[in-house]
């Protein structure tokens, strides 16, 4: 039987810095965490087009800080700052605070799971074939510069009676391995056949013991990541699916 557990909340405390930032007493920790979810479910919801792997909450006594990653800051900002300053007013609303908004180009996305993830998902509500879409997917993300990246999805593959799973991979994706910088990302394809799900983890090397993940480093180009000295896996290649065996 298969043990599975999420990549990031595996890593949280050793090499992952935590997303949400600030203390709440036993009165009002239910609330900030609501909030929390509100505030980055109402950005994805609104600004999905902008490209937005990762957002970061931060709270003092008076103010909310909130840090925005996106592969296209044009959209997320508008013309003249129209959009921002929509944004913040909205965001406003959900918290009865002010708002700080902080916004870090992700200058790879090729490098991001998260939008790596979205790109397969669009894709396959474009109705491009699935297994193409995987391994062009893949071999952009290792010509990028990644160790590894395994891509999974499930669903009615190809509008087929019955759900199935597909697994592409290249490299290596050590996901037992704590000081493993393995991204996450996970995106949704609603299909006319039904939701097609889409997993994504990229290994992008090791990180020094003692230290933790510097996003706004990783996400610019040439992140400082500790490369291994060999490339495990052998070279190992893709796995097929196995009905087309």
């Amino acid at each position: 039987m298969g043990q599975k557990i999420h990549p990031t909340g595996f890593r949280i405390g050793t090499i992952e810095p935590w997303a949400s930032r600030w203390h709440g007493n036993k009165k009002n920790f239910g609330k900030l965490l609501l909030q929390d979810k509100q505030i980055r479910d109402y950005v994805r919801k609104e600004y999905g087009s902008a490209g937005i792997p990762r957002i970061e909450i931060e709270r003092t006594g008076e103010a909310v800080n909130v840090i925005i990653y996106t592969a296209r800051p044009g959209v997320l900002v508008g013309r003249k700052g129209i959009k921002i300053d929509q944004l913040k007013a909205d965001l406003q609303k959900i918290t009865d605070m002010t708002v700080h908004l902080t916004i870090h180009e992700v200058k790879r996305p090729e490098l991001s799971a998260g939008l790596v993830a979205e790109v397969v998902a669009d894709q396959l509500r474009r109705r491009m074939a699935f297994r193409r879409a995987l391994k062009k997917s893949v071999q952009t993300t290792i010509q990028a510069g990644a160790q590894g990246i395994k891509i999974q999805i499930s669903g009615r593959l190809g509008g087929a009676e019955m759900a199935r799973v597909l697994v592409e991979r290249e490299g290596r994706v050590p996901l037992s391995t704590l000081q493993a910088n393995v991204e996450y990302g996970f995106a949704e394809a609603r299909t006319t056949y039904g939701i097609v799900g889409v997993k994504c983890w990229i290994y992008k090397g090791d990180i020094d013991r003692g230290q933790k993940i510097n996003y706004r480093v990783t996400s610019a180009a040439g992140g400082r990541f500790e490369r291994p000295g060999r490339r495990g896996g052998g070279g190992r290649r893709p796995r097929g699916d196995r009905n087309s065996r």
